[in-house]
C-alpha cells in the first residue's frame, strides 16, 4: 500500500533575516517530493531594522516587546501563505511553520524562534507544526541542521558519495552516501558579511561579491577566528549566526572587510572537510550564498573542489529550506525522525514540532 500524499506549504526565515521564503509541496514524508510552488517576500528595510534589535534575545516572547514583534512577523507569514495558495490554487493540508530564530545555544539547551502558531493557524484556516527545534535541543541535540534530511530525500536516485552546502546567515554542509549520512553547521555564511555591508554601505548584502573582489583579505583576522574551539570540535556541531561576531575586523575598510569576511565563510568550508567521511570531488551549494560569485570563486580555490549550484540538479536553490519545512511538517504529523545522531547530535532519532489545529 502506497504511503498517503499530503500537500504541505513550507515557511522559512532564515538567520540571514532578508525576508519570508514560502514553499509548497506534494509528499509523503520520505522520498517522495513534488514542488507545487514557491513565493519570497522580502523583509522591508524598516522591519529588518525592528528584528535585528531583538537578535540575541534569550527571552522570546516572555519579553512583551518581543511578543508584539511576534505579532507583526506572524501576519507577514500569514500573508505569504495566502499569496502562495493562490498563486498555486490549492489549499494545504498543513503549514510547516520555521519562525525567526532569535537565540540559539544549544549548550545551554536553549533555542528561541518566534512566531506565533495559533494565530498563524486561525488566520489562514490550516493546521500549522512548528518549534522545530526544541525537542531536538532538550535531549541533548544542537537543534541544527534540520534540513539534511530532506537533502538526503531529494538524493535519494543521485550518484554517491555527494555533498550539499548551504549558504544562508550559517552555512552547514550535508553529506550523503547511501543510508550514511553527516551534517553539521561549518561557521559563518552570509550573516557577517551582510551586516557588515549594510553598515558600511547601506547596500544589504554585497551583490555578485563585487565589494569582496575589489578588497584584500586580511589573513590575520581569518585566522584569528579559525582558531576557536568550534572549528576543532568533531560534529555534529551548530552555531549562533551571531557567535562570530567579535572577530569581526572593525579596523578594516568597508572592501577589505568584505573581503575579509567572506573568505572566513569560505576557509570555514575547508576546515569542515577533514571531517567528511570520504573527500568528495564536487560540491553543491543552496541557500543566498551561492548567488555570491566571489564567494562561490573562492570556496572553489581553498577546497580544491569543483563548486556548482544545487539548481543544476533541478532544486530551487531559493526555495530549498523552504520545502524543507514543509516537508518535516509531514513527517512531524506522522511521527517519524526530523534529526538524527548524526545530524544534530541528539542521542536518538527523534521527531518534533508543535501541531496547531485550525
Amino acid at each position: 500500500m502506497k504511503p498517503k500524499l499530503y500537500t504541505s506549504l513550507g515557511l522559512m526565515s532564515g538567520t540571514s533575516i532578508d525576508g519570508i521564503d514560502a514553499a509548497m509541496i506534494e509528499t509523503d514524508g520520505h522520498d517522495f517530493v513534488r514542488v507545487l510552488g514557491f513565493l519570497a517576500n522580502p523583509y522591508s528595510a524598516d522591519f529588518r531594522a525592528k528584528l535585528r534589535l531583538h537578535l540575541g534575545n534569550e527571552q522570546g516572547a516572555a519579553d512583551p516587546e518581543v511578543a508584539a514583534f511576534e505579532a507583526e512577523l506572524t501576519e507577514l507569514h500569514a500573508d505569504i501563505c495566502h499569496a502562495l495558495i493562490a498563486q498555486v490554487g490549492m489549499k494545504p493540508d498543513l503549514i510547516g511553520f520555521h519562525g525567526q530564530t532569535l537565540y540559539h545555544r544549544p549548550e545551554r539547551k536553549l533555542t528561541i524562534q518566534i512566531g506565533d502558531g495559533a494565530k498563524l493557524a486561525m488566520m489562514t484556516g490550516i493546521d500549522v507544526i512548528n518549534d522545530f527545534r526544541s525537542a531536538d535541543v532538550l535531549a541533548g541535540g544542537n537543534g541544527a541542521p534540520l534540513v539534511p534530511l530532506y537533502h538526503q530525500a531529494l538524493v535519494a536516485s543521485l550518484a554517491k558519495p555527494i555533498l550539499i552546502l548551504n549558504i544562508g546567515g550559517v552555512s552547514n554542509v550535508t553529506y550523503v552516501d547511501n543510508e550514511d549520512i553527516l551534517a553539521f553547521d561549518v561557521g559563518t555564511g552570509n550573516a557577517l558579511i551582510d551586516d557588515w555591508v549594510l553598515r558600511h554601505t547601506g547596500h544589504p548584502f554585497d551583490k555578485d561579491g563585487l565589494l569582496a573582489a575589489a578588497g584584500e583579505v586580511d589573513e590575520d583576522a581569518v585566522m584569528h577566528a579559525l582558531a576557536i574551539e568550534f572549528f576543532r570540535r568533531v560534529p555534529p556541531k551548530s552555531l549562533d549566526r551571531d557567535e562570530l561576531k567579535k572577530y569581526v575586523p572593525e579596523h578594516l575598510n568597508a572592501a577589505d572587510g568584505t573581503a575579509t569576511l567572506t573568505m572566513l565563510t569560505a576557509r570555514a568550508v575547508a576546515a569542515a572537510l577533514p571531517f567528511l567521511p570520504q573527500r568528495s570531488s564536487a560540491i553543491y551549494v543552496a541557500g543566498g550564498g551561492r548567488h555570491n560569485t566571489t564567494l562561490m570563486r573562492w570556496i572553489g580555490d581553498v577546497t580544491g573542489l569543483s563548486v556548482h549550484s544545487v539548481d543544476e540538479l533541478g532544486w530551487s536553490g531559493d526555495g530549498l529550506e523552504a520545502e524543507a519545512f514543509a516537508w518535516l511538517a509531514v513527517r512531524s504529523l506522522l511521527g517519524l525522525p526530523l534529526s538524527l545522531p548524526t545530524t544534530t547530535g541528539v542521542p536518538y532519532a527523534l521527531t518534533g514540532g508543535r501541531l496547531y489545529k485550525s
